[in-house]
């Protein structure tokens, strides 16, 4: 182990480098990003409730685009509300998308995902069909 790897290790706790690292891969990859929110997805579902909470208590300290920054917040956000507990502060100071976001392109499936769309998808103008702990 490198002094800057143990640095590290005392400032950040594991989980919260890996999900910096999993934040970082979207930032880097944005013709992946399926593969990276899919990542980040089984990342957040596989977490206890004080795990999550200790991951995603401070901002990711990357800047991205307003519609990977929307989705991340609301995977976070929907990830703190099936484990029963608050979610972090940051994830409020991201402002939603100006326009609606549709998961599909089928103009006969809007209706669904308007109504089905978790509560911090449909916050941030994101309309999808699942939520963390599911796959489509």
């Amino acid at each position: 182990m490198t002094v800057s790897d143990w640095v590290l290790c005392r400032v950040l706790p594991p989980v919260e480098r890996q999900f910096r690292a999993l934040v970082e891969a979207l930032a880097a990859n944005p013709g992946k990003r399926s593969f990276a929110f899919a990542a980040i997805h089984d990342f957040l579902d596989r977490l206890s409730s004080s795990e999550l909470a200790q991951s995603v208590s401070n901002p990711p300290g990357i800047d991205l685009p307003p519609f990977e920054a929307n989705y991340l917040a609301a995977m976070v956000e929907s990830a703190a509300a099936s484990k029963g507990v608050a979610p972090p502060r940051w994830t409020g100071g991201i402002p939603p998308l100006p326009e609606p976001w549709f998961g599909t392109a089928l103009g006969s499936l809007r209706l669904h995902l308007l109504t089905r769309s978790p509560p911090p998808f449909r916050r941030r103008n994101l309309f999808v069909d699942s939520s963390i702990g599911q796959r489509v």
